[in-house]
């Protein structure tokens, strides 16, 4: 049997793999347009709210009266919102708006409705004091008990406060209550003074602007399920390497990541896990500062926790929030144990291992492959080896920082 010319080989390997990244793209395409995406019915219902006066926020007028917001691609749909590419006064924004599917509707914009229930509390009468308790008892449970909890009560208070006037009306206090509903903007409000967490840049009742990350993920090439099959795994792993940033840059990124793990580990609000340190999870901005794509995939201590708590189990697999923040199961008892196994450190050293170690300069790989190694290792009760996960997380970095400092990378 005769071969092919190696040339005519090369053209069905290049065609093929057109048909490949081609099918990609309509699949993106058509994948950010669903019937779930409608920007339009966001849009309508929060407006509404606004013009009867339920809710308030600083993006309020711009949205609804101005038309100086204005939503542009639909970009994902999570559990609880939409996320839609934006502009706003002329600049990138991202808007997450919280529109549900109604049991009662087939494909009409009826079948897309906004929970009323959001703006119930605080009722008609309430004073100040009481919205205040109300305020520090919610975030007691949502992030613990804190001796900084009266500083994250007042910041939530000042950014009701969409006047100024140094009051809170009746539609801010609805607005900003129902945006604590919301597990990523009780995480924003807590971090917004952290470099790598994204900024809230305002809200109107539960939607709300954060500022966009210019690359959303590690990898900039995610193979979507369907394609998996046909898409060879080393050929994923070849362009996500070829389409990388230059190692330096790949360990400036590395640094950021580094320094909110950091931050998140024992912070001023108390401690938070990342749940879903996935390479869709994290990115970086046009400068390459590390950036957290967005904070669903974070929750705090207390969060996890008290879902652990009591709860039921048969294996380890069981205890698990989130993809990866899990516990272990005390099978005797059949409950879960409340404590997490594997630190936020462990988990993001595993995925740097898939986007540092390749082009690592050759005088440092093999320290850079032993310092990741030892890292991934780590494991154990976060309350019993604070020491430990600082040491480790601090040589990483300085061996990094050591390679890029005095250069343009730094």
């Amino acid at each position: 049997m005769s071969r092919l010319p190696a040339v005519k080989v090369k053209y069905l390997l290049v065609a093929w793999f057109g048909i490949l990244v081609a099918s990609w793209v309509i699949y993106m395409q058509y994948s950010s347009y669903s019937e779930l995406c409608r920007g339009h019915v966001c849009t309508m219902l929060i407006c509404d709210h606004y013009r009867r006066g339920i809710i308030s926020g600083s993006v309020c007028k711009s949205l609804c009266e101005e038309k100086t917001l204005s939503l542009q691609r639909c970009l994902s749909v999570t559990p609880t919102h939409q996320v839609y590419s934006a502009v706003w006064k002329e600049k990138a924004v991202l808007v997450k708006c919280g529109i549900e599917e109604s049991m009662r509707g087939e494909n009409g914009p009826d079948s897309l409705w906004h929970d009323n229930n959001l703006y119930d509390k605080p009722t008609r009468g309430t004073s100040m004091d009481e919205f205040r308790a109300m305020l520090h008892s919610f975030l007691k449970d949502s992030v613990g008990e804190q001796s900084s909890l009266g500083t994250l009560v007042n910041r939530v208070i000042s950014l009701a406060d969409v006047s100024g006037d140094g009051k809170v009306s009746l539609a801010e206090a609805k607005s900003v209550w129902a945006l604590l509903q919301i597990n990523e903007f009780v995480l924003m409000v807590a971090l917004q003074d952290k470099e790598h967490a994204p900024h809230l840049l305002g809200f109107c009742g539960d939607l709300y602007v954060t500022e966009p990350v210019a690359h959303s993920a590690l990898f900039r090439l995610e193979v979507p399920g369907w394609l998996q099959p046909v898409f060879p795994a080393v050929l994923s792993v070849t362009l996500n390497q070829w389409l990388a940033p230059a190692w330096p840059r790949r360990a400036r990124i590395t640094i950021g990541l580094l320094e909110f793990v950091e931050e998140v580990f024992h912070g001023v609000y108390g401690s938070f896990y990342i749940c879903d340190a996935s390479p869709r999870r994290v990115g970086y901005n046009e400068k390459y500062d590390f950036k957290m794509a967005d904070l669903q995939s974070v929750a705090s201590e207390a969060t996890v926790k008290g879902f652990l708590r009591g709860r039921t189990c048969e294996a380890n697999a069981d205890c698990t929030y989130g993809r990866d923040c899990t516990a272990t199961c005390d099978r005797l008892a059949r409950q879960c144990n409340s404590e997490v196994v594997q630190p936020n450190l462990a988990k993001v050293c595993a995925l740097l291992q898939d986007f540092l170690l390749f082009g690592a300069p050759s005088d440092l790989r093999e320290d850079l492959e032993k310092q990741l190694r030892t890292c991934v290792t780590l494991s154990g009760l976060a309350s019993q080896m604070e020491v430990h996960h600082s040491l480790v997380l601090n040589n990483l970095k300085t061996l990094l920082w050591k390679k890029i400092s005095n250069t343009k990378y730094s």
